[in-house]
């Protein structure tokens, strides 16, 4: 009988001995891969977009850079061009001087346009002439950085003295929009008020 003890007990360790060492099924194995499958997808999914947001903040301040260059230089010019371009005492739209520009834009020689031959940005002499401007030059019509090549720019200038609580041909609202490369639009607005 007690041999018959033994045998068994040894029949039980070698049962459970054969069942440790038989590893992960093939069933197992696909589950296993799945899994990690579909983990590693969730993971990615959740890096991909903070990857972009990061970028975009870089982008956002070439984007405002580029602008804050471009506005600066818009908002060194004259308020108008029948105004005094130095600030002195002809202001267009007052007494005895002439009235304010009716079209906004560069003065490319068309009929009624007093300084024709504004054909680039370092001819424009007011703020207006940079309506509708949307090349990629600096102030002395050379191509910007190459690193600038993917924004795009659009400038907007309109007579918005209503914002300031003047007469609305007083004052000219300035809109630099620059587009980055991943389609988000900065825009920095300014007014240039007839002084």
């Amino acid at each position: 009988m007690y041999s018959t003890y033994l045998n068994k007990n040894r029949q039980i360790a070698l049962n459970s001995t054969t069942i440790s060492q038989q590893g992960f099924t093939l069933i197992e194995l696909i589950v296993g891969i799945m899994v990690l499958t579909i983990s590693l997808a969730i993971v990615s999914t959740l890096i991909a977009p903070a990857e972009e947001k990061s970028a975009d903040n870089v982008l956002q301040i070439k984007a405002s850079e580029l602008a804050q260059s471009l506005m600066s230089d818009i908002t060194s010019r004259a308020f108008d061009h029948n105004s005094d371009m130095s600030g002195g005492t002809v202001r267009c739209g007052e007494t005895a001087a002439p009235t304010c520009s009716a079209i906004l834009g560069p003065e490319n020689g068309l009929a009624g346009r007093p300084d024709a031959g504004e054909t680039n940005r370092n001819l424009y002499n007011d703020v207006d002439d940079f309506d509708g401007f949307t090349e990629q030059v600096n102030s002395t019509d050379d191509s910007i950085d190459a690193g600038y090549s993917e924004f795009s720019i659009s400038v907007s200038v309109i007579y918005a003295g209503a914002d300031l609580g003047l007469a609305n041909n007083l004052a000219k609202r300035i809109t630099v929009t620059v587009i980055t490369p991943l389609e988000t639009a900065i825009e920095f607005t300014s007014h240039k008020a007839n002084y």
